[in-house]
């Protein structure tokens, strides 16, 4: 029988698929687990394989455009074999249902704690009337008015705004729900980097340690944290999350069990990730399952900043730039390395006593991380 190709759900929370090219012409032959596709979800651009081998026939699904999880848009045809035509481009029915597979929510890890409901987008009626008009949701327009309210002004700007990728788009879309529906609180220390500066030079004169950079040392510490305080992880796996600016969105390759891994191997995960992240080929497992995630602007000149928690996770760390700043040694004061971290916390899950202890760990590993030498 003719073996179906549908767009595949690699997300939770995924409704649809974009694909991006096919790897196949129609026509062409190909082999069980041959590369046949790149699709694109909100989090990763992955390649999807044969799900047998024969010739690729019947594709309705043309690169570029946006399929719902399920449906039909190729098939893979033995000898002998035709398309059905009753069934090209319908959408797979589910076998106890009738109805195309209901995407599944993204599971919150806190068992037992309650979501609370969407907050109402603040805007102005004047901004809300040009919205409709436009066709825009008020909830995806960035406002600039107290507290964030979307004016009048923000709605007309858009006409200015350059195009976006997809992938853009998604992103932004998935921020400003997180946004909305995660009440944020914030923690802030400013750190001494003096004896994080020497351990990341002794370790860049060692082979193989040429790479290391501020952020591996950090995601280290950070794994030791969560080890420590499994409620800020809210997972058995510590997988630290390390957010890599692109050309087309932002995204969080994951570094899994980080609290098990030498320096060496984190170096080597990082960037192999980040490379791959930019080269757009990153795969569905490289960015899920994250349970923290570490935005690091220092490279930017940014002395401080909040970052969006990136749920499901219930924190993320955002990590400024290391600068000579004066400050009170032994009651005088004395130049010396520092650089700021804060700690953005979803409040249903974490509260200010708990967020504060661990980042008292955090800073006191960063200040002091002989335990962590390797």
């Amino acid at each position: 029988m003719p073996v179906e190709v549908i767009m595949p759900m690699l997300g939770m929370a995924q409704e649809t698929g974009k694909v991006v090219r096919w790897l196949k012409t129609e026509g062409d032959a190909v082999a069980k687990a041959e590369p046949l596709m790149e699709v694109e979800t909100d989090k990763v651009t992955v390649e999807i394989e044969a799900p047998a081998a024969g010739t690729l026939a019947g594709v309705t699904a043309a690169e570029g455009e946006d399929v719902p999880v399920g449906q039909v848009i190729a098939y893979v045809l033995g000898d002998g074999e035709e398309v059905p035509r009753e069934n090209r481009g319908q959408v797979l029915q589910s076998r106890t249902e009738g109805a195309p597979p209901e995407p599944k929510p993204e599971p919150w890890p806190y068992a037992g704690l309650q979501a609370l409901p969407p907050r109402r987008t603040l805007a102005s009626p004047k901004a809300r009337r040009l919205a409709r008009e436009r066709g825009v949701p008020i909830e995806e327009i960035a406002g600039s008015g107290p507290y964030g309210a979307v004016q009048a002004a923000d709605v007309q700007g858009l006409a200015s705004v350059p195009a976006v990728s997809s992938a853009w788009q998604t992103m932004a879309r998935r921020m400003a729900e997180i946004w909305r529906d995660v009440p944020h609180f914030y923690l802030s220390r400013e750190v001494d980097a003096t004896r994080l500066n020497g351990w990341r030079e002794a370790v860049r004169k060692r082979q193989g340690y040429e790479r290391v950079t501020h952020t591996d040392l950090l995601v280290k510490i950070a794994a030791a944290a969560l080890a420590e305080h499994p409620r800020v992880n809210g997972s058995a796996e510590v997988n630290v999350g390390v957010a890599v600016a692109t050309d087309d969105a932002l995204v969080v390759p994951v570094i899994h069990g980080a609290d098990r891994l030498e320096l060496r191997a984190v170096v080597e995960h990082r960037v192999d990730l980040v490379a791959r992240a930019r080269e757009g080929k990153l795969r569905l497992e490289d960015v899920q399952g994250g349970t923290f995630t570490i935005s690091n602007l220092g490279m930017f000149g940014v002395d401080s900043f909040g970052a969006i928690v990136n749920a499901p996770q219930a924190a993320i760390l955002a990590v400024g730039r290391i600068t000579d700043r004066v400050v009170a040694v032994g009651g005088e004061p004395a130049v010396r390395p520092t650089f700021i971290l804060t700690l953005s916390l979803d409040h249903r899950a974490i509260d200010g006593a708990i967020g504060a202890r661990f980042l008292d760990t955090l800073v006191s590993l960063v200040e002091e991380p002989a335990g962590l030498v390797s």
